[in-house]
């Protein structure tokens, strides 16, 4: 059956999606839910939860609400503590209750809007897609309302889109690639949305060249190219390797305009023997270091939202646990989360975490491969 995980793990929902890419930007975000999205969020899916504040509520929307449709109590419970709090933006993000009962969240939102004078954000999030969904329909949303008109571009600038911890964790993986970023000579603009302001984020027009970093951030990256003419590189500088070519993307791109990804062109990997599974840049960006550094061929299989330009060919989407399993017979090394290797039977398991997988189960072990690649991925 389609959509039904019976062995492995399943990822972080849209709505947890939304609530971690706003969760440091000063805003109130509400998940419209009985109470048990709030605590999977805090203690499986928000490694900031305890370092941080943040405004992340739960409505506690109970069975007869549900039943007779009583919006007025949720309104109220928003306007109320929207005055308490005074917060910079109120977003309110579904689940799979208001989805069958059919909530308008956006008309919610603005009629909460009117009320406290606040920008007022709502999504259609309904748990039946990933946290890439809700942070792209967040952070577009967020730009759409908040960027600055100025689009004067400042040379060597770039921004960083598409970050948040569910795919970089907390162990200090964006900040080393802030870090390789100025080391090639760059500026580092915004980082949508981990260790950059509001404020930060509305000036994100000005930069030369956008790198994405995730499918979260492809949508903002084609926003911004179509409001402001500012092209954008997929990949991550994984190694040496891989690192030369994304920086030789975002310097083309800077200098002609033109969009690109940077870890794609290779030889067409369908009958490789290694696969890895994940998320389709940071997956794509180490199979390209692999191949560079190591000289293997490496598949790629995306669970995750995602589209054809950030695969490579021969890659492929596998969505649902029956989709993967057959992708996985003759595979010899599989690199994936270690919830994944109870439906692996090859000869080599490499694990890769994943906190948007398996939360913060195997976070120690999560490593920081933008300067060199780990040992564990000799294969």
């Amino acid at each position: 059956m389609k959509q039904t995980a019976s062995i492995i793990s399943t990822y972080t929902a849209d709505a947890m999606g939304v609530c971690s890419a706003l969760f440091e930007l000063g805003g109130m975000t509400v998940m419209h839910d009985a109470s048990g999205c709030n605590s999977t969020y805090n203690t499986h899916d928000e490694p900031r939860w305890y370092d941080m504040d943040s405004l992340v509520f739960i409505s506690g929307l109970s069975e007869m609400e549900a039943i007779m449709g009583d919006d007025s109590k949720l309104v109220e419970d928003m306007v109320l503590a929207a005055r308490d709090l005074h917060p910079a933006f109120i977003a309110l993000a579904g689940t799979p209750i208001p989805m069958m009962t059919g909530m308008d969240l956006r008309a919610i939102a603005q009629l909460v809007e009117q009320r406290t004078g606040i920008p007022g954000f709502g999504f259609d999030t309904n748990g039946m897609h990933s946290y890439l969904a809700g942070a792209s329909a967040a952070w577009l949303a967020l730009a759409r309302r908040f960027l600055a008109d100025n689009c004067e571009k400042e040379a060597r600038t770039v921004n960083i889109l598409g970050a948040t911890p569910l795919d970089f964790s907390v162990n200090g993986s964006v900040d080393s690639l802030r870090r390789w970023l100025r080391e090639q000579g760059w500026q580092v603009g915004a980082t949508w949305a981990m260790g950059s302001t509001l404020d930060e984020l509305k000036l994100s027009g000005r930069a030369a060249v956008n790198l994405v970093v995730s499918w979260s951030g492809l949508a903002l990256a084609r926003f911004l190219q179509e409001r402001c003419g500012t092209p954008y590189v997929a990949g991550l500088p994984m190694g040496k390797a891989c690192g030369a070519q994304v920086q030789a993307a975002l310097t083309a791109a800077a200098a002609d305009g033109q969009s690109r990804t940077a870890y794609t062109g290779r030889e067409d990997t369908a009958a490789a023997d290694t696969v890895i599974i994940g998320e389709s840049v940071a997956a794509g960006s180490l199979a390209a270091a692999l191949t560079l550094e190591q000289g293997r061929s490496v598949r790629v299989l995306c669970p995750l939202e995602t589209e054809a330009s950030l695969l490579n060919a021969g890659d492929a989407v596998a969505p649902d646990e029956d989709d993967i399993i057959p992708r996985l017979a003759g595979v010899r090394t599989l690199i994936a989360d270690p919830l994944y290797k109870p439906i692996f039977r090859g000869e080599r398991f490499i694990p890769w975490p994943h906190e948007g997988f398996s939360g913060r189960i195997f976070r120690q072990q999560i490593p920081d491969l933008t300067f060199a690649l780990d040992k564990a991925f000799v294969i």
